[in-house]
């Protein structure tokens, strides 16, 4: 997602104080560094021409507080001076009155409404109005906001924006943002009005879509950053190995994350559910507030009854409970009355409960987003409470190798080899970072007399930076990619394709100066094949995207490669836990070691041909790639390598 500014003669008229407003905040608000950062490069893009803008900023960081304090700083734009307004999009009934009421607490001057459902109908007359997309998508709850009356909009879990639901929204106020039916007319408006998301996940499972709602993020915060930082908690991590067998589950065709019916039909069986109440009881019985999260509302109700039957008052909320009832439990839970709140899909988003300690994720996801959503409930900071750090306990199956994301494969780990080395480096090479792993590994015994040959292995991660260490020369991909990219010096980053070819990410610029990402594909056939065709072994490139920042062609070209080259368990072959990068290398692998880097007459030379024995083939492919893509045979980062490998 680039910046493609409106000519700046234009634009930055409109909005020429922006950078330079004086913040309209009440007295006693207190933003913290990265907050005031953060409102400083929205400001800034604004006034360089860019309207349409992302903020990546973790749960737990103060995205509310951050996005009221920005609009306070928006001034009306010149030529439409009566435009003061603002409008704040959200995707539920509780972020509407989290963000209303906190709203009206920062800032008592401003008249705050709620435009949602049919109990609260605001008038578009608001200094500012808190609408839920659901309501906005009906015509006639729209047309109340006057866009010559509007200076800024913000879209709240704006991961969501590029849905058409949203899109049909944000065309009543953008007309660079495409109706889904191409054939409504754009707007003509009177001026430019900023629409500002903000997501603790910014990316969706396509990894292209969001670029046809905003132009550029301008601000990103890592929560592994944050916790060093101490604005979050730290965080302990517990993985329990569990029979699953998830290879049986189904994918959603348009998410790629599991079918939630046939997810719910593994989750939700008597030892499955008797495995995360004994879990929770072994590994977080002593916390205060912990939050579940259940596949479905069946599933929510077996656990919360296999939690009652071990006498733990648990309670639960779906989406068919009462709201009035929904809200009195999550505020009972707010204030530690009951210690454990099953739900399914209710709190994965938005939920301001600074006390949950623990989060149970009994509800395997693929989703990335998902996943960091579950986790990010418990991020948050509660001294008042004694919180000092929250356990995160999560499931991994041991029967299939799936692509299941869970705590060490956010970072690149398979969970089940963690189990196997304790101390976890990387899967690939030993990093130039090389601090040991606390973690500690016990099987214990089921209680109950029906599990009583089961057992239950645990693997608890007390550090989780321990899990994030440099892989195949680049240590930024832990944080971009579960996939086996390999630096190959310059800042370009290469993936290969099993034998399909690679995918190349490398530095560019515009015609304009602007630094870029391009990316593209270089196929290759199958060389047998190739000279029966009497066909060239590499194809021509074939140009994937250009991406203003590395995590968007990273993630761009991720879902490129998962559409478009590796299709179906394919994918699983590129994988930094692929188990394929654990065997031995081929002889073919070896004998090309030993001839770009062994002194044949010395026996020596960079590696030894005791050492080339060795390496393991995903090793050697990514030395191979560092090759054919220009890295020299004798330079010092190849002997480095080397060196992590074998050390």
């Amino acid at each position: 997602m680039q910046c493609f500014s409106r000519p700046s003669s234009v634009f930055s008229r409109l909005y020429a104080t922006a950078a330079s407003a004086k913040a309209d905040i009440a007295s006693g608000i207190v933003l913290r560094p990265y907050q005031h950062e953060c409102i400083h490069s929205c400001l800034d893009a604004l006034s360089s021409g860019c309207t349409r803008i992302g903020v990546s900023l973790p749960t737990g960081s103060g995205k509310t507080t951050v996005f009221l304090s920005l609009l306070s700083q928006i001034p009306a734009p010149l030529t439409d001076t009566n435009a003061t307004r603002s409008l704040v999009v959200v995707n539920s009934i509780e972020l509407a009155r989290q963000s209303a009421e906190q709203a009206a607490r920062l800032f008592p001057h401003w008249s705050v409404e709620i435009e949602q459902g049919t109990k609260h109908n605001a008038s578009g007359m608001a200094d500012l109005t808190v609408a839920t997309y659901q309501t906005l998508v009906r015509a006639e709850r729209v047309r109340k906001f006057d866009p010559s009356l509007l200076k800024a909009i913000i879209i709240d879990e704006a991961h969501h924006s590029a849905a058409p639901s949203y899109r049909k929204l944000l065309s009543s106020f953008d007309p660079n943002i495409l109706h889904p039916d191409r054939t409504v007319q754009p707007p003509l408006l009177p001026h430019a009005i900023p629409i500002i998301g903000f997501s603790a996940t910014f990316s969706r499972h396509d990894g292209l879509a969001l670029g046809s709602v905003f132009e550029r993020i301008v601000y990103h915060r890592d929560f592994l950053d944050m916790i060093k930082e101490q604005w979050l908690c730290d965080m302990r991590f517990t993985s329990v190995k569990a029979d699953l067998n998830l290879k049986e589950v189904p994918l959603n065709a348009q998410t790629g994350d599991f079918n939630p019916t046939s997810l719910a039909e593994q989750m939700n069986r008597r030892p499955i559910n008797e495995l995360v109440v004994k879990s929770w009881i072994d590994r977080a019985g002593a916390r205060k507030s912990s939050l579940v999260f259940c596949v479905d509302i069946e599933h929510v109700l077996a656990l919360t009854q296999t939690f009652r039957q071990h006498g733990i008052d648990a309670r639960s909320i779906d989406s068919r409970t009462n709201p009035n009832e929904r809200k009195l439990l999550v505020s009972q839970f707010r204030q530690g009355v009951f210690p454990v709140l099953v739900n399914c899909a209710i709190l994965t988003e938005g939920a301001d409960i600074p006390n949950i300690d623990c989060i149970v994720v009994a509800r395997p996801t693929r989703s990335p987003n998902v996943y960091a959503q579950m986790i990010g409930r418990g991020m948050r900071l509660s001294p008042a409470t004694g919180k000092g750090d929250c356990r995160i306990l999560d499931f991994v199956d041991v029967t299939t190798q799936i692509n299941v994301i869970s705590l060490p494969s956010l970072f690149g780990l398979d969970p089940l080899e963690v189990a196997d080395e304790e101390n976890v480096e990387t899967l690939e090479f030993k990093s130039q970072a090389k601090a040991e792993m606390s973690t500690s590994q016990t099987t214990d015994h089921l209680s109950d007399p029906q599990f009583a040959d089961a057992t239950i292995t645990y693997i608890d991660y007390e550090d989780p930076f321990s899990l994030i260490k440099d892989s195949s020369n680049a240590p930024n991909m832990f944080r971009l990619s579960r996939n086996a990219w390999v630096g190959c010096g310059d800042n370009i980053y290469v993936l290969p394709c099993l034998q399909f070819g690679d995918v190349r990410i490398q530095p560019v610029q515009s015609e304009e100066g602007e630094d870029l990402f391009e990316a593209y594909f270089l196929p290759q056939l199958d060389e047998k094949k190739a000279k029966a065709a009497k066909l060239p072994m590499f194809m021509r490139r074939r140009n994937i995207l250009k991406a203003s920042t590395l995590a968007e062609a990273v993630k761009g070209c991720d879902t490129y490669v998962h559409k478009k080259v590796l299709k179906g368990n394919l994918i699983n072959g590129v994988l930094r836990s692929a188990r394929w990068r654990k065997d031995p290398a081929t002889e073919a692998q070896k004998n090309f070691c030993r001839k770009k880097w062994l002194n044949k007459k010395k026996g020596q030379g960079i590696i030894s041909e005791e050492n080339i024995d060795k390496i393991t083939k995903g090793e050697a492919g990514n030395m191979i790639t560092r090759l054919k893509h220009g890295a020299k045979a004798s330079c010092s980062l190849l002997q480095e390598q080397f060196s992590l490998i074998l050390s």
